[in-house]
């Protein structure tokens, strides 16, 4: 049973709203006997026996949030959305119940393999997909992955985005293999040409099924088409209300709403634009313009859906309703991918926080975690409009401007000695992309180069493996400056190195080496000479990496660098790591630990602090080894290091081992192992069978069992747990 308390609303056809939908939900996430309660019930109530569970992401996929139970008895844990990458929603699932009933009956039916939901644009197509895809996480044991194709236009690029959501590092196919796994493609309307590379894709990976969002089905065999409809009028009417009492709490019909709701053609996205007016207009009021307006803006083809015209006229609508100082701030918007920041609206186009206020009342705006972003459909209309203005190359240009001095600020390169900011970038990723591509596409090559420089340590974090491939094909453009290609050429090799390339990573790092003494340039010359005696390590050389480290550190002492002096040193005890002078390797590490702190170079300083970990575990001071790994998991989360935190899971999983802690060792092994299997980790696979040896000694039933509840958990669950302690 789930309880909730609410204000739901009653039709001729019983209670509808979001509550009502909200209380069905809390229920879906218990099991037979359990009684949950939301916490505004609980805060209504104030029962004593009421136990509280924690934060919950309930399936209608909004924020997490409290939940309590009535009564002590023991359940097992409520059941949650885990290997998944659901987008959260900003508001909760309503109506659709006979739709997604459908639809979980053909998701659930293991002959097909490719569902493609088609409709109007403004259909409510990718929410009904997202929510169908939560529905079933838990009968796909490698994942439901959701990858939002509404930024991309090249067809050649479907097949990598699907790859970098889900972590493939070299071939699609091969990556997945036999995975029972659900992708959701989204937005693959303007890509329909990619259908060929995704059957092929299909026919590789027997346990892979595809649900697809599109306006077009791509016509592909076995593929089941899904035409989603639109809102039944009950749907329609629950639906508007819950909107318009959102924005405006005290809204009350005039016997307007359903002949709105019939003149909208019950479509969701015209509802929710609709019913952002009522804050200005009563419902006569808005179906009067509604009459005199959509005629007059159906811009769509002749031969194109009716709804889709519509659609396009509400969309319209709106717009033509905006002030032109809004008009054009409406259209320059949607130079941004992923949304953007105020800062940026503001620096990047001169836009006042008035005019995006007024642009979010009117619901062509969202405003979420101090962010602006369009829904897809109102970008793509945007979009439509910038190009027609004759202002999109100066836009972009100016986004290009803004992203790359925004890049430079951070100070993620290694020319940077101070005031690297973690935090700056990963919001801007999607920017970020864009603002590469489209210099790369401009033909400006040494900008996009330099772009992609600007985020050399960001890359390393991130995604080694995509900053690989984009060094990789800026480089091969040719055309730029020797110094730049260098500079490059030795992030190429960096994240090369890390995605454990160590033979590609070496080559690039000579060639850059070579350039930069060639310019006689000192500093290049040191961090390239550090780089290569890393490399130099793994490749099997101790002495020839250690004089070339030396080399380096004395060139970084004569520099004044005091964080490539941090670097050398650390690296230098890398090589008495290697050599088993696991005291002399803690000397340096803790020294490099330190100079790092200081000049705030948290990455370096986390891999320092995660060595000193194994040497302390290594010379048997366990307790000292697990106290530094804690600290590595918190510095680990500070900058989002997913490499870092997995390899220092293994650590712990292999301290519990040898204490004899079955228990904690598998579940820390299963959650690391699960996070593994989501997405590649760098040179993980050619170490994994070290880290596994050392949690062999307590494998058994014990060990196995806590395997699989390592797996279910989340992977921050995982790190709060280690970082908690022993069970």
């Amino acid at each position: 049973m789930g309880v909730h308390t609410g204000e739901p609303l009653l039709t001729g056809e019983g209670y509808v709203g979001v509550d009502v939908h909200k209380a069905a939900r809390i229920c879906s996430a218990g099991h037979g006997g359990q009684v949950l309660v939301s916490e505004r019930t609980q805060l209504a109530v104030d029962a004593a026996d009421l136990r509280p569970l924690g934060l919950h992401r309930l399936k209608d996929l909004t924020a997490p949030e409290p939940l309590y139970q009535l009564g002590v008895a023991e359940f097992p844990p409520l059941k949650s959305l885990n290997q998944s990458n659901l987008p959260v929603q900003p508001t909760p699932f309503v109506g659709r119940e006979k739709e997604l009933g459908e639809l979980l009956v053909l998701v659930q039916q293991e002959e097909l393999r490719l569902l493609t939901l088609t409709g109007a644009g403004g259909s409510g197509k990718t929410r009904l997909a997202v929510q169908a895809a939560a529905e079933v996480v838990e009968q796909h044991e490698h994942g439901v992955w959701w990858v939002g194709l509404q930024a991309v236009r090249d067809t050649e690029l479907v097949l990598p985005a699907i790859a970098s959501a889900i972590g493939a590092k070299d071939e699609l196919a091969e990556h997945i293999g036999g995975r029972r796994m659900l992708l959701v493609l989204d937005n693959l309307e303007q890509l329909v040409e990619a259908a060929p590379g995704l059957g092929s894709l299909l026919s590789s990976c027997p346990r892979l099924r595809l649900l697809v969002t599109s306006r077009e089905p791509l016509r592909l065999a076995g593929e089941q088409e899904y035409p989603v409809p639109p809102f039944v009028e009950q749907e329609a009417v629950g639906f508007f209300f819950s909107r318009a009492r959102a924005v405006r709490p005290g809204f009350e019909d005039d016997g307007s709403v359903r002949a709105i709701c019939a003149r909208l053609d019950h479509l969701p996205l015209a509802l929710e634009l609709a019913a952002a007016r009522v804050k200005a207009l009563s419902p006569a009021q808005i179906l009067e313009r509604l009459e005199q307006s959509l005629p007059l803006l159906t811009g769509g083809a002749r031969d194109a859906p009716e709804r889709q015209r519509t659609l396009r006229g509400t969309i319209g609508w709106s717009y033509e309703l905006l002030a032109p100082e809004e008009q054009r701030l409406f259209s320059s918007l949607s130079v941004f991918a992923g949304g953007c920041s105020l800062e940026a609206a503001e620096q990047a186009l001169g836009a006042d926080l008035d005019g995006l206020q007024s642009l979010v009342d009117k619901s062509l705006l969202r405003f979420d975690e101090e962010r602006y972003s369009m829904l897809a459909t109102i970008l793509e209309f945007a979009r439509e409009q910038l190009e027609d203005s004759g202002e999109a190359v100066r836009l972009r240009r100016a986004h290009a401007d803004f992203f790359l001095a925004l890049a430079e600020s951070a100070a993620m390169s290694a020319e940077h000695d101070y005031g690297r900011r973690y935090d700056l970038l990963p919001p801007e990723k999607e920017n970020l992309r864009a603002a590469i591509d489209w210099l790369a596409a401009a033909g400006e090559i040494e900008r996009a180069l330099q772009l992609a420089i600007a985020l050399e340590n960001f890359w390393v974090i991130l995604d080694p493996f995509e900053g690989m491939r984009r060094f990789e094909t800026l480089l091969g453009e040719g055309g730029v400056p020797d110094i730049v290609r260098a500079r490059g050429l030795r992030c190429f090799a960096g994240c090369s190195f890390l995605a454990g390339k160590f033979e590609q990573a070496q080559r690039a790092n000579q060639e850059s080496l070579a350039i930069f003494r060639a310019a006689d340039d000192e500093a290049g010359i040191a961090e390239l000479l550090h780089r290569i005696g890393i490399n130099t390590l793994m490749l099997g050389d101790r002495e020839r990496a250690r004089e070339q480290l030396e080399e380096s550190l004395a060139l970084f002492r004569k520099l004044g660098s005091a964080r490539g002096e941090a670097e050398a040193i650390g690296a230098l005890g890398y090589v008495a790591h290697d050599a088993r002078d696991f005291e002399y390797a803690l000397e340096l590490f803790g020294k490099s630990e330190e100079m790092s702190a200081e000049v705030g170079f948290t990455w370096w300083e986390l891999s320092m602090v995660a060595y000193g970990a194994d040497c302390e575990f290594e010379l048997g001071r366990i307790e000292e080894s697990e106290r530094r790994d804690r600290r590595a998991l918190e510095l680990g989360q500070q900058i989002d290091d997913r490499q870092s935190l997995i390899y220092t899971l293994a650590h712990m999983a292999r301290n519990a081992a040898f204490r004899g802690d079955a228990g904690r060792a598998g579940r820390l092994w299963g959650a690391l192992e699960a996070e593994a299997e989501r997405a590649p980790v760098g040179q993980w696979e050619a170490e994994r069978e070290k880290y596994a040896g050392g949690v062999s000694a307590v494998e058994g039933p014990e060990f196995e069992r806590a395997c699989e509840e390592g797996r279910r958990l989340s992977f921050e669950a995982a790190i709060l747990e280690a970082r908690e302690g022993v069970d």
